[in-house]
Formats: structure tokens, sequence, C-alpha cells
């Protein structure tokens, strides 16, 4: 079965984000596949490059990156929640005439369409907010 996920909870708010993390690491042990997170609203500071945690608490950024790399899953940041943010990736950083970015790879900013895309496309989508 093929799953992506919808978050919308920021991470560090609620209880939302790490059982949504929980889910994607847990789908790894089974034999069903994780295609694509999309990340809306607040969760998508998950992928900012700029995030330190304090010391003893969970590193949400590395995790995702780590569930991406082992089950070769898309994460996505949506576009206008992240620009609203001031998260920017480097086509982004480019067109807006911005010195820097600060979104971390493998995370990639697009839009709803990819959001869209993985309904159509997957067994499951699952939403996880706050």
């Amino acid at each position: 079965m093929k799953i992506s996920l919808n978050i919308t909870a920021a991470p560090y708010s609620n209880q939302a984000h790490l059982t949504a993390l929980k889910f994607a690491e847990a789908i790894a042990e089974t034999e069903h596949q994780l295609a694509r997170v999309f990340f809306s609203g607040d969760a998508v500071y998950v992928g900012n490059s700029l995030r330190v945690p304090p010391q003893g608490e969970e590193d949400f950024t590395a995790r995702w990156i780590d569930v991406a790399n082992a089950q070769n899953a898309e994460l996505i940041l949506c576009v206008s929640a992240s620009l609203k943010r001031g998260m920017l990736d480097k086509t982004e950083a480019d067109r807006y005439e911005k010195g820097t970015f600060n979104i971390t790879s493998p995370f990639i900013i697009s839009g709803l369409g990819q959001l869209v895309e993985a309904g159509i496309e997957s067994d499951r989508l699952i939403t996880f907010g706050g």
C-alpha cells in the first residue's frame, strides 16, 4: 500500500507532529511504502535549516530526513505557508532577490498540487493536524 501524509501541526507545538513522525517511521517496518509527506501551515518550520532543538529535545528535522532517505519519500513544504513564514529555498530566494535561503535538503518547496497528486496516486492520504 502506498501512503502519503499531510501534516499541519508545527514541530514542538503539540503531539500531532510527533505522532505523524512515529507513524512514518513505523511504515518502514511494514510492507507499505511512504511516498510523500506534505507539510503545510506551521508544519513547514520542520524544514528550517537554522532551527536548533534544545539539548535533550527531539530533532524532528533530522528524523524526517532519515525517514525520507530510508523510504525514498518526498518531503514537500507548502510554498504559500513557507513564504509567509520566511522559509525560502534557493529558487525562491533568487526569485524574491533575497540574499540567503534556509530550507534544508531533502525538503523542497512546492504547491498544493503535490498534495492533490499524493491523494490521487496514494492508496491512503492521512492528515495529522493540531
